[in-house]
C-alpha cells in the first residue's frame, strides 16, 4: 500500500532529512562499521541515502516503488547505484556487500513473512563478517496518526532477535531509543 499524502510530504521534507542526518543515523549506526560496499533497502525519498553517500565508497539503494526509484536515480544516480527491486528479491550477487541497512521502512512491509524474506536476502548478499543494521519506528499516537490509511506493520522488539537469528544472523542486538520510541538493530553474518 502506498504512503498517504501527509506521510509522503513528511518523508520528502528537508526537516526529515535533517532529522535523519543529525539524529536517526548517528544513533542507529553507533559503533557500526559500514565498510566499502553498502546496500540500503527501502530508501524512499532518499533522506538516508543523502547521508549514507558520504559514509561509504559504494552505495546501492534498492527501492520497490518504480517512480521513487526513478526519482532517486535522477537525483543520486551519479553517486549511487539505484535499483528498482524488492528488498526480498534483490538482483545482487551472494556474499558481496560489507553491510546492508534499512531505516524506518520495515513497518511499511505488509507482512511478517515478507519482512523475513528481506532479512534472508540481507543475509544472502552480505559477505561473511558483514552487518545488517538499521532502525524502525514504534507505535505511539503520532506514529499511528502518520500512518492512517497507510501500511503500519511494526516489528516487535521482543520477537525481532529470534527472527534475525532464524535468517542466519549471529551477535544480534535490538535496542529501544530511550526518548523517541524507535528501535535500532544490528546483526552479523558469521
Amino acid at each position: 500500500m502506498p504512503m498517504n499524502w501527509v506521510h509522503r510530504k513528511f518523508c520528502s521534507s528537508e526537516k526529515w532529512a535533517r532529522t535523519v542526518r543529525e539524529q536517526l543515523l548517528p544513533w542507529a549506526l553507533e559503533d557500526i562499521e559500514l565498510g566499502d560496499d553498502v546496500v540500503e533497502i527501502g530508501p524512499g525519498y532518499g533522506a538516508n541515502l543523502r547521508a549514507l553517500i558520504d559514509l561509504t565508497p559504494r552505495l546501492t539503494a534498492v527501492e520497490i516503488d518504480e517512480d521513487t526509484a526513478r526519482l532517486l536515480a535522477r537525483r543520486w544516480g551519479g553517486r549511487a547505484t539505484i535499483l528498482h527491486a524488492d528488498g526480498a528479491a534483490m538482483p545482487l550477487p551472494d556474499d558481496t556487500h560489507s553491510s546492508v541497512v534499512c531505516f524506518t521502512m520495515l513497518h511499511h512491509v505488509p507482512t511478517a513473512a515478507h519482512q523475513d524474506r528481506i532479512f534472508a536476502e540481507a543475509f544472502r548478499v552480505l559477505r561473511p563478517g558483514g552487518v545488517f543494521a538499521g532502525s524502525d519506528g514504534r507505535p505511539g499516537f503520532a506514529f499511528r496518526l502518520l500512518h492512517v490509511r497507510d501500511t503500519m506493520n511494526t516489528v516487535s522488539p521482543e520477537e525481532f532477535p529470534g527472527r534475525l537469528k532464524a535468517a542466519g544472523f549471529t551477535d544480534v542486538a535490538v535496542d529501544l531509543h530511550p526518548g523517541r520510541g524507535g528501535l535500532r538493530f544490528r546483526a552479523y553474518k558469521p
